[in-house]
């Protein structure tokens, strides 16, 4: 297929088609990124893509729009925006192109679906306040790449192309961040559940380096495990397991005497020559070498038994 022109309408900008735009442009380099509502310029052409603008959602037509009523639905009935119909139909494309392993192609798309896109989805549609988009931050995506557009009062000819982009590599670059994201906790998932299948009925996970673990340790039902060490720097730390992202309590402290000492008063609490720190919230603890982590390690499940 070749893509001579990718088009999106004029004026103003949101998140939706500037993120399309960083899809697209990936995949077809050569072709001309236009922004314009002429008519000529949207009307659908074998060598066009184009999308947030024509009125009309046709795959085979190449026409990726959301505007029109009726307006085109995910399978559980929240709207798409052109993101989400761009995603759809180009993003395991472009995953590909960013030489992510094909067997992990199907659940990264589906997974940066349901985290980056649809929020984006929804924000454009108005099923929900950008505020809600992101955690407890009201600083979200679509409000960063919104105030990249030109200020009310910018009178000049060029200036919501300008902008555009201007704002076009940053997206491309919160777009491609996430997948890296997703790439790593896939490597970390490997890697995680070989240290959980060596940890056997241990309490304490000993992995190689930081990683993320906890969605893992749910997934495989390692309930069991109290606590997770490794390597940083020069130092090894000793983590407690959050029960969820939303909260700070864990499955089990550090010991209360601990509690934000450090180096010589942290050795007489401990008895641990090598300790060098204890966060105050009991979550973290820090020690010289693996065989003082280890020892540490072995009072706090003794004082949580």
């Amino acid at each position: 297929m070749t893509i001579n022109y990718l088009v999106t309408h004029s004026g103003g900008f949101h998140a939706d088609e500037l993120l399309s735009s960083a899809v697209l442009t990936r995949l077809f380099p050569e072709a001309d990124l236009l922004r314009s509502r002429d008519q000529l310029c949207i009307t659908p052409a074998a060598d066009k893509i184009i999308y947030d603008v024509g009125g009309d959602y046709d795959v085979e037509a190449k026409i990726f729009d959301h505007h029109q009523s009726p307006s085109p639905l995910r399978d559980d009935g929240h709207p798409f925006s052109s993101f989400g119909l761009i995603w759809k139909h180009y993003g395991r494309a472009y995953l590909l192109s960013l030489n992510v392993p094909s067997q992990n192609i199907d659940p990264i798309h589906a997974q940066l679906d349901y985290d980056f896109v649809l929020p984006i989805d929804l924000v454009d549609n108005g099923v929900i306040e950008p505020s809600a988009a992101g955690s407890m931050s009201r600083v979200t995506l679509p409000v960063l790449l919104d105030s990249l557009r030109p200020v009310f009062d910018d009178g000049s000819r060029d200036a919501d192309d300008d902008a555009f982009f201007a704002a076009l590599p940053i997206a491309r670059r919160f777009l491609e961040a996430a997948i890296c994201q997703l790439m790593a906790e896939a490597r970390a998932r490997h890697i995680v559940l070989k240290a959980i299948e060596k940890a056997g009925k241990s309490l304490v996970l000993e992995l190689p380096m930081g990683m993320p673990y906890r969605s893992t340790l749910e997934n495989t039902k390692a309930d069991h495990i109290l606590f997770v060490l490794y390597p940083r720097g020069d130092d090894w730390t000793l983590n407690g397991i959050k029960l969820s992202k939303d909260t700070f309590d864990q499955r089990a402290d550090l010991p209360i005497s601990w509690a934000g000492l450090r180096d010589a008063a942290l050795e007489d609490a401990s008895g641990v020559k090598g300790a060098k720190f204890c966060h105050n919230a009991r979550f973290i603890a820090v020690a010289s070498n693996r065989e003082a982590i280890l020892e540490m390690a072995e009072i706090a499940i003794k004082e949580v038994q």
